[in-house]
């Protein structure tokens, strides 16, 4: 169907700029953490605010009074969370993950890798992407909580103190 009535429409463009209004502002009170370096816990809800956003648009059904209280009450539990992370070392445990240490002085952890569901080709090409023709140059790779892949030279490594706590007792 291409067009049913105006009133859908103008109904749409209303409520969408409402509603996309109130996610940014609520996007700017959870911080500036929620737009950058995401975790499973903000990913989660990123999208689920833009499914809520979505469904505020497109479906009638759905009040833009609704709406805001679902967005309101993912971005305080958000907030919660978040708090709760800064707050104690437990719970910043329990809902994020701890970094990776994928290759060590030029030794590719097989089993590391296959714990975290990678391939050496996927470790290679962080490897290349960091500039290097050979593993053997590296000093460490380092499979973040957010997903990325960190490449440090030997050069670099210093005392290891920015390493996972899983290299450094090794």
């Amino acid at each position: 169907m291409w067009f049913d009535s105006w009133s859908d429409v103008i109904r749409t463009v209303i409520v969408g700029a409402g509603a996309y209004g109130f996610l940014v502002i609520a996007l700017l009170m959870l911080g500036k953490r929620t737009l950058s370096q995401m975790n499973a816990f903000d990913f989660v809800v990123t999208v689920a605010l833009g499914s809520i956003l979505a469904t505020i648009l497109l479906t009638s059904d759905v009040s833009w009074t609704e709406g805001a209280a679902a967005m309101l009450l993912l971005a305080g539990l958000q907030f919660i969370v978040a708090w709760l992370s800064t707050r104690f070392r437990w719970f910043s445990r329990l809902v994020t993950s701890q970094p990776v240490l994928l290759v060590s002085n030029g030794q590719l952890d097989r089993d590391a890798l296959a714990a975290n569901r990678l391939t050496e080709s996927q470790v290679l090409q962080a490897v290349r992407g960091g500039g290097y023709g050979d593993v053997a140059l590296v000093g460490a790779v380092v499979l973040e909580p957010n997903g990325k892949l960190s490449v440090i030279s030997h050069e670099q490594m210093g005392s290891g103190s920015a390493m996972p706590a899983s290299a450094r007792e090794a």
